[in-house]
């Protein structure tokens, strides 16, 4: 077996790779044991057919597709194993020669691992980012949690008003004919949420319920239903039910039930659990905007591949995600008007970050010589117990070297994102004179 390397533009890779004629004949006849059980040869039992026989009536190629993909996979790890190459995508498979008695000769064109030049990572500049909490950001805070105490009660004497919730029969129509999809019964329906086509639900403010009301909207230019886009409908609709919500005042009582003795102790609880949220969204944004600063001033020639490999990873989590709570990738694409195609768009700008996210990180760590200790490994094991409920040792035993090692890259990656934090300069944000703002607005 050997392997021949032909390096490609934008960090593509072309390898060939020949196996032995002898390989490929015992690939052949565990094809032909595999499947001879399913043929039918006129005077010969099911799977007593000689190969030879069978290769006269149907062809010599009639067992070589099911040979090469026997060959394929094991050939391919094992001189990629052998090489010095960090393949980043799956490898796209072509035979070139597969004839019985001679070797076996197939391409697989990969992307490999792009070279990253750093440009400034050290002291980037970035916009101070404000973590003061306002009044006003406490009040609002205040009066979410004052909602999310809030009881529903029926309402019978008034007609519908924008904050209520309206159970109701609709069924839409399009040119006087009703569409698919356009019929609800008992649908309860929040006034003011924004979750029905833009123009519905402000349009059923004042409906009096138990009365029929025509409501005329237009679907949106861009409505995932082709057949429905920019067309104008009447939803015939009936309020069967009317209920709103009643906010409780915020006194003691409200403040006994959130664990404080007084209005003002609970305040000022609110005010330091937002400083805390502040904080801390305030620190990952800080490590959003130094990376990407290194990023924009960083080169690499990503190969196309590379990318749709990591658009499928994250398709694929998103999917397990989706399965953990009951629901398939099918029904989500459904529910969302997306598809296939769409979805894969949807994600390629954050596959495009995250790969060079990870590229200029590793590129950091390589340039500072920063390494992951022993105790590094032991802490992050802890962690990783205390979250799994396990002992830290059947966590280090189920991780074993490889887990350990992409563990320890991963702490590495962690460190050069603190490094590059750490040395970074906040500035205040530039504010637009009103000149440049007046020119804006003319342009």
């Amino acid at each position: 077996m050997s392997v021949q390397v032909e390096k490609m533009e934008h960090n593509m890779a072309k390898l060939t790779i020949e196996v032995s004629a002898e390989e490929l004949e015992k690939a052949i006849e565990g094809a032909y044991h595999k499947n001879k059980n399913k043929i039918n040869i006129p005077g010969f039992r099911k799977g007593k057919a000689p190969r030879k026989m069978i290769e006269k009536m149907y062809g010599a190629a009639v067992f070589y597709e099911d040979a090469a993909n026997a060959i394929i996979p094991d050939a391919y790890e094992k001189e990629v194993s052998a090489l010095d190459l960090e393949i980043v995508s799956r490898p796209v498979i072509d035979v070139v020669q597969i004839e019985s008695g001679k070797p076996f000769i197939f391409t697989a064109e990969v992307a490999v691992k792009p070279e990253v030049t750093l440009g400034k990572y050290n002291g980037v500049k970035i916009d101070k980012i404000d973590v003061e909490v306002t009044d006003e950001e406490v009040e609002a805070e205040i009066k979410r949690e004052r909602e999310k105490d809030s009881r529903t009660v029926e309402v019978t004497d008034r007609a519908v008003q924008n904050g209520d919730i309206a159970t109701l029969d609709f069924e839409g129509f399009v040119d006087g004919v009703a569409f698919e999809g356009g019929k609800g019964t008992d649908y309860p329906l929040t006034i003011g949420s924004g979750s029905f086509i833009p123009g519905f639900e402000e349009k059923l403010i004042g409906a009096e319920i138990g009365k029929e009301v025509d409501v005329e909207v237009t679907f949106p230019i861009d409505y995932h239903a082709e057949e429905l886009a920019g067309k104008p409908a009447v939803f015939k609709c009936t309020v069967k039910k009317l209920q709103e919500k009643q906010i409780p005042d915020l006194d003691e009582d409200f403040a006994n039930n959130k664990d404080c003795d007084t209005v003002e102790e609970y305040v000022a609880s609110v005010r330091t659990s937002l400083e805390e949220r502040k904080a801390s969204d305030a620190k990952f944004a800080r490590e959003e905007a130094v990376v990407d600063a290194i990023i924009a001033d960083a080169q690499m020639d990503i190969p196309a591949p590379m990318v749709e490999y990591q658009q499928n990873q994250m398709i694929q989590e998103y999917a397990q995600r989706l399965q953990s709570q009951g629901i398939s990738m099918e029904q989500y694409m459904q529910f969302t008007g997306l598809n296939p195609q769409t979805l894969m768009e949807q994600v390629k700008p954050q596959a495009l970050r995250r790969i060079q996210s990870r590229l200029c990180l590793e590129a950091i760590v390589a340039a500072e010589n920063i390494v992951a200790t022993e105790e590094d490994f032991d802490a992050e094991a802890a962690v990783m117990a205390e979250t799994y409920q396990m002992e830290v040792e059947k966590v280090k035993e189920l991780l074993g070297e490889e887990g350990k090692k992409s563990v320890m890259t991963d702490i590495c990656i962690k460190k050069a994102v603190d490094f590059a934090v750490a040395n970074a300069k906040e500035v205040k944000p530039k504010k637009s004179s009103k000149k440049a703002e007046d020119a804006e607005t003319e342009e």
